[in-house]
């Protein structure tokens, strides 16, 4: 049994969804292979089941917040940018909200009603979805001319592989574009977590476990460099394992090796106030209650939680009266709550990172048309490619544009 199609798309996410639409309203018959019984399983979970499809910026500020090989994405985004995507989106019947961070989500709410606007869009279309996994690819004399599946074979001279990174593989993502990848000949770069949970060297942030700070400062350190790798105000949350939260996640995708480098991070907990302001206050604190103990005065400055841990650090007997504290112990209280640090020992599995780091060489990937250089008629868009970005619906975003590109540049 041999079926052709103008254009074969393995796996039916976001990018291989939004590029099914956009070929077949263009007129070419698309078989989409997706080895989930359901599509876009992934887009299902993503912004905490929100969906966060795009940020509302300009074009420039998405290649800004894309930390590693954004150059390649220029034409892409710039093809396809965060009103294009925004657009889209409402013209298939789904509202859209823009929230904090310029983080677009849909009004509902709910991931189902994107994930439901693009099937509608494919069913219309007549987009023909075929439950498969695909085992290898068929290329013949540097061109590819379909795919295998364990059954049957599928024939097309066009192949998109859209079938994401490793995060989440419970969702599908298990690599399998990479293997594809590498059978055509393609390198691909070393595959790491990111905009992922980090563990802790330190075990006070397990103590701490289920506390969100907000309105704080986080810097990422490498030991030996004078400058941060990354610093940003947000809110991060302490977990079982370490640290979490919007804040962490951003700096993960900063952090190379955790073999090779020691990265530490730094919190200011009141980044509203400087060294000498916060003594000021703490000073203030002390001299309305000068017989109380040093615990119950924290209590107007400090989340309940975190007062023993600073306590701890700073070396200040609980029940000291304020009265009592030396300048010098107050110094060292001031540079805790301005610089309280967390040496990292790694990245949480990367089945808890959102994204993937690595991928598909970009400078094997034609990054006008997402067309290989190695082998005809074969693209590759979205996760699977080396580029990632912060969280702020980012990745979604090269998601739709490299999509976009693929589908308008294929004969």
């Amino acid at each position: 049994m041999i079926s052709k199609y103008d254009v074969i798309i393995i796996g039916g996410g976001a990018s291989g969804l939004f590029a099914s639409i956009l070929l077949a309203r263009r007129g070419k018959s698309v078989l989409i292979l997706e080895k989930n019984k359901i599509l876009g399983k992934k887009l299902l979970i993503t912004g905490k089941g929100r969906c966060n499809v795009t940020n509302n910026c300009d074009a420039l500020t998405v290649l800004n917040n894309v930390p590693r090989n954004s150059k390649f994405l220029y034409s892409a985004v710039y093809s396809f940018s965060p009103s294009d995507t925004m657009y889209f989106f409402e013209k298939l019947g789904v509202p859209l909200k823009t929230e904090r961070g310029n983080r677009v989500f849909p009004v509902s709410d709910d991931a189902k009603d994107i994930v439901k606007a693009l099937s509608d869009e494919i069913n219309r279309l007549g987009v023909k979805v075929v439950n498969k996994k695909v085992t290898e690819l068929i290329i013949d004399d540097n061109k590819v001319i379909g795919v295998k599946c364990n059954d049957v074979d599928f024939l097309s001279k066009n192949v998109i592989v859209s079938t994401g990174g490793k995060s989440y593989p419970k969702t599908g993502s298990t690599g399998d574009g990479y293997k594809f990848a590498k059978s055509a000949g393609h390198m691909v770069t070393n595959i790491r977590p990111s905009l992922v949970p980090l563990e802790t060297k330190q075990n006070f942030p397990q103590n701490l476990m289920g506390l969100s700070l907000r309105n704080i400062k986080l810097s990422l350190w490498k030991s030996g460099d004078k400058k941060p790798v990354y610093s940003d105000l947000g809110e991060m949350l302490f977990t079982h394992f370490g640290i979490s939260g919007p804040l962490v996640l951003s700096a993960s995708a900063h952090i190379n090796d955790t073999d090779k480098n020691d990265y530490y991070i730094l919190i200011d907990l009141k980044p509203g106030l400087d060294e000498k302001s916060l003594d000021k206050r703490i000073l203030r604190d002390f001299s309305d209650n000068p017989n109380r103990n040093f615990s119950n005065v924290l209590k107007k400055l400090l989340p309940a939680k975190l007062i023993p841990v600073i306590i701890e650090l700073s070396g200040i007997y609980s029940e000291e009266k304020v009265n009592n504290i030396s300048k010098e112990q107050r110094r060292k209280l001031v540079l805790l709550i301005k610089y309280l640090r967390i040496d990292i020992k790694g990245f949480r599995p990367v089945d808890e990172a959102i994204i993937t780091r690595g991928g598909i060489n970009i400078k094997e990937i034609d990054p006008g048309t997402m067309e290989s250089k190695l082998i005809s008629g074969l693209y590759f868009v979205g996760e699977v490619l080396d580029v990632d970005a912060y969280t702020g619906g980012f990745n979604l975003q090269i998601a739709f544009s490299t999509a976009n590109l693929a589908a308008q540049n294929l004969e």
